[in-house]
């Protein structure tokens, strides 16, 4: 049944069309650029159809090259699971995730016991920065949970929560700020098409003049030790409600004006398509999804699945 299917052939498209870059699926494979190259070029001999569009210095599927991609992609994992349940003596189940520093800090990791806890057998390793990872591209991380207000069209994707924007402080400085114009702490954003407004945004909507009256702004790089000044007393924040949640409920911030919000963007898990059906990586997707219902934030959109790669480097 299975006697003429151009194995070496598929798993060298495969690997090209993962990473869309000829040059590093023979990387991966431990071939040649060129032996990479026959072997796509005589399966499209074989189908009779033209799986990539070869561009100056780049690579990029055809209509025909992305449904086979997405078939042959989710059948060599599921058979790659099949192996791995026969070993004898199989290791736990690896999975690495990337995310914020913020985040992982002040949401995920105040949680991760209980998925431990549920999922023993899975060990986790946690990558925490700032960069965005290209999934297409680093096959060592299984997914990233980011923070954007753009569309991801080439990942699998979890929409988490969409969240908003608030300000908060320790008791005694919201107390204070009824009464005199207070300190504000700011985070210098990574992404400035969030926070174009910041300060300004909610200041405008809640009638402050806190701006123009020269008061002090602190800033800091990062969400958490921005709140970490909040807590300490320094002064007001202005925060994504997701991030200063376990510190909303511990008592040690409280919401000035809570009635004033601003719109923030959303928090979503990704993944390269076909890798959510990895035992590991549905395992912690659900647990997310669960996590997020718990958390009491409204979910819109739960499940978002798009479109294929772009282009990249040949």
């Amino acid at each position: 049944m299975f006697a003429s299917l151009p194995l070496t052939a598929l798993r060298a498209f495969e690997s090209a069309s993962r990473l869309l870059s000829f040059k590093a699926a023979a990387q991966e494979l431990s071939v040649t650029p060129t032996a990479v190259s026959h072997q796509i070029r005589s399966l499209e001999t074989w189908l009779g159809v033209q799986l990539f569009e070869r561009l100056p210095r780049q690579v990029r599927l055809t209509e025909r090259g992305e449904r086979l991609f997405h078939s042959l992609h989710g059948a060599l994992l599921d058979v790659a699971q099949s192996l791995d349940t026969l070993r004898p003596q199989r290791s736990a189940s690896n999975l690495t995730l990337s995310t914020t520093p913020a985040f992982a800090a002040l949401w995920l990791v105040p949680r991760l016991g209980r998925f431990y806890a549920a999922h023993p057998d899975i060990s986790l390793r946690l990558d925490t920065n700032c960069a965005v990872v290209d999934l297409q591209q680093d096959a060592s991380v299984d997914l990233v949970i980011r923070y954007s207000i753009d569309d991801y069209t080439n990942l699998y994707g979890l929409c988490l929560f969409d969240e908003c924007f608030a300000v908060y402080g320790s008791p005694e400085q919201v107390a204070l700020a009824r009464e005199r114009t207070p300190t504000l702490i700011s985070v210098r954003w990574h992404n400035s098409k969030l926070y174009a407004l910041g300060w300004q945004a909610w200041c405008e909507k809640a009638g402050e003049d806190w701006l123009q009256s020269a008061s002090p702004l602190r800033e800091y790089d990062e969400e958490h030790y921005a709140l970490q000044a909040a807590i300490a007393g320094q002064g007001l924040v202005l925060a994504s409600n997701i991030l200063v949640s376990e510190s909303v409920a511990s008592g040690l911030l409280v919401p000035y004006r809570p009635q004033i919000r601003v719109n923030g963007a959303g928090y979503s898990a990704l993944c390269v398509p076909g890798r959510e059906r990895h035992p590991p990586v549905r395992a912690f997707f659900e647990w997310l999804q669960e996590e997020a219902r718990l958390s009491g934030h409204t979910l819109e959109n739960p499940i978002k699945l798009f479109g294929l790669p772009g282009t990249h480097n040949q």
